[in-house]
């Protein structure tokens, strides 16, 4: 699957924002040379207007441009006196994110049964096949395991892409080699992941759509906002009645105390990478068989709780 980005329509020249400011000012005259420059060469391509852009420019043409016309407007771009031409870079097309995922690879090491197949892993491996050679990864590699019981993986790749899918053509259903097997390319529909709410700080539900009253906070789970840790979290409130007494912690300095994760109640923030919640996010079953786990130990202790008061 291939998300839909800018207009083909579109080039994109990044350049810093005082070039983009002056090159503006003259941009009724500049569309017209332009498109004197485009005609000369006898071409269909015509500029209709141009519109700055956070990182520089954007030249929205009549239809797609070839390479041949991103030469011309890259050559018209340098040679305007009314910008640096060391500050600006060259002319593109958008791109899209395309989704993929490979499939047939193991998820432990023959060798070291202990060893997990890694991010890391998958990139040396698709750089060293040539058929990602001029494949442009959008992140990182996600690597999950087929199922709890199984030793194989799939692995997903972001990949940079035209919205025509040309990458993807060429590279859809392809194989190669990974150690001895042989790993398939398939399409894939995007997946963003299961998301964590930043209201509750819990998995797989929206922030809007959060039942909580209130907000907790990210540090120790109390029914306090984030940024008020420090006036409302019992660590940091000073207790001159424990022996020993707690001291407060000062105005403006960070929390020097164990932290309390929401999910898997660790010594981290909710939102830490170092979090298996986190570490599993774009796997949404292990998600859901690791809170029906939570669910059925709370309700286990109630259970005990109740058959302890009605024994007494």
């Amino acid at each position: 699957m291939t998300t839909k980005g800018p207009s083909r329509k579109h080039i994109i020249i990044p350049m810093s924002a005082e070039n983009a400011s002056s090159f503006m000012k003259n941009s009724p005259m500049n569309v017209a040379n332009i498109n004197r420059q485009l005609r000369n060469t006898k071409t269909n391509i015509l500029v209709d207007y141009i519109r700055l852009d956070s990182n520089g420019i954007i030249i929205i043409t009549n239809k797609v441009a070839q390479q041949s016309d991103l030469s011309i407007i890259d050559q018209y771009i340098k040679n305007s006196s009314d910008i640096n031409a060391l500050q600006v870079e060259k002319s593109r097309l958008p791109k899209s994110k395309l989704y993929l995922k490979i499939i047939g690879i193991p998820f432990y090491s023959h060798a070291n049964p202990q060893d997990r197949l890694t991010s890391v892993d998958i990139e040396i491996v698709l750089q060293q096949n040539h058929i990602f050679d001029n494949v442009t990864l959008t992140s990182k590699p996600r690597v999950i395991k087929v199922s709890p019981k199984s030793d194989m993986a799939i692995v997903w790749i972001d990949i940079w892409d035209v919205q025509s899918g040309q990458n993807a053509k060429m590279l859809i259903n392809r194989c190669f080699n990974v150690g001895n097997y042989i790993a398939t390319i398939r399409g894939a529909n995007m997946n963003p992941g299961v998301s964590q709410c930043k209201n509750c700080w819990k998995w797989d539900h929206l922030t809007f759509s959060c039942r909580i009253q209130g907000a907790k906070c990210i540090k120790c789970n109390r029914l306090h906002k984030s940024e008020h840790h420090r006036e409302f979290g019992w660590c940091c409130k000073g207790n001159a009645k424990l022996n020993p007494p707690r001291l407060e912690t000062k105005k403006g300095k960070p929390c020097p105390h164990s932290l309390k994760c929401s999910n898997c109640k660790g010594d981290h923030q909710a939102d830490s990478n170092s979090c298996p919640f986190w570490r599993h996010r774009f796997n949404r079953e292990w998600h859901i068989k690791k809170y029906t786990e939570i669910c059925e130990n709370r309700s286990q202790s109630l259970r005990s709780v109740v058959n302890d008061k009605s024994n007494q």
